[in-house]
């Protein structure tokens, strides 16, 4: 049996040292307005979607990031421009770590966030 969902990748969480400050940065690196949720056991920012669950959505949480080089990616959609968005991205206190990338359904660079979360930027090819 094959099991071919929706969307294989269903929740994305990354973790942040000081949740106000990563709010902030995300909202002047992306221009996303996160969402803050205090109702559970931990709180946690949620990054806008316009999927309804099971689709596609994530969340900043207090937590320790992975060592740099060591956790996951996560590719995050930009409003833009690429090189607006790094732009953007470098502003609000992020770093590029690699040249823009060219695949078939667009472009990315790796990035780190400033809790050194590894962070791809990504434009939709047009």
């Amino acid at each position: 049996m094959t099991f071919t969902p929706a969307n294989a990748v269903v929740w994305t969480e990354i973790p942040v040292t000081d949740m106000r400050r990563a709010m902030a940065f995300y909202k002047a690196a992306l221009g996303y307005r996160l969402s803050l949720d205090e109702s559970g056991p931990d709180p946690m920012a949620t990054f806008p979607s316009t999927d309804t669950p099971p689709g596609v959505h994530g969340h900043l949480y207090p937590g320790k990031p992975a060592a740099p080089g060591t956790g996951s990616t996560v590719h995050l959609a930009v409003e833009g421009t690429l090189e607006e968005a790094i732009a953007r991205f470098e502003a609000a206190g992020g770093t590029v770590q690699s040249p823009p990338i060219s695949i078939p359904p667009g472009r990315f660079v790796y990035a780190q966030d400033p809790d050194g979360n590894s962070i791809g930027l990504f434009e939709r090819a047009s």
